[in-house]
């Protein structure tokens, strides 16, 4: 007995759907390094963290806007014609989904970067903020 093949496997067109739905609202830590790189700036990185988390460190190039503080009168300069890219903490966070509803909800396109802030420190990628050079930061 198979425990592989004891759930049957989706057909290709399932498969298909399945994962262009995933990818519709994933990204992750290397795809948005390699954007910011190439200079494309069709999205807007939201640290989605507490502000303090935020200040301590930070991906480079993040903007600040806890999730518990989304409002229209927070987002009202924001431009909704730009794609928002959310983390928070790590894979054992919900804030960027969280956040993800609640943009989603005021009419904003948003993507969740999965890993979060651990998975972009792991990769070695640029932090900003008072603790960069430190340990790695983990909520």
């Amino acid at each position: 007995m198979s425990l592989v093949h004891e759930t049957p496997a989706a057909s290709p067109e399932e498969a298909r759907r399945h994962f262009l739905g995933k990818l519709s609202v994933e990204t992750d830590p290397s795809d948005v390094r390699r954007d910011q790189l190439a200079g494309a700036d069709s999205f807007l990185l939201v640290d989605v963290r507490a502000a303090s988390a935020y200040a301590d460190r930070h991906a480079a190039g993040a903007v600040s806007l806890p999730y518990a503080d989304i409002s229209p009168e927070t987002t009202a300069g924001w431009p909704k014609d730009r794609l928002l890219v959310l983390y928070c903490w790590s894979p054992a966070c919900n804030g960027a989904a969280k956040a993800g509803f609640r943009f989603s909800e005021l009419g904003f396109r948003v993507k969740e970067m999965i890993g979060g802030f651990e998975y972009w420190q792991r990769e070695g990628f640029p932090t900003e903020g008072a603790r960069v050079g430190h340990e790695p930061v983990i909520g």
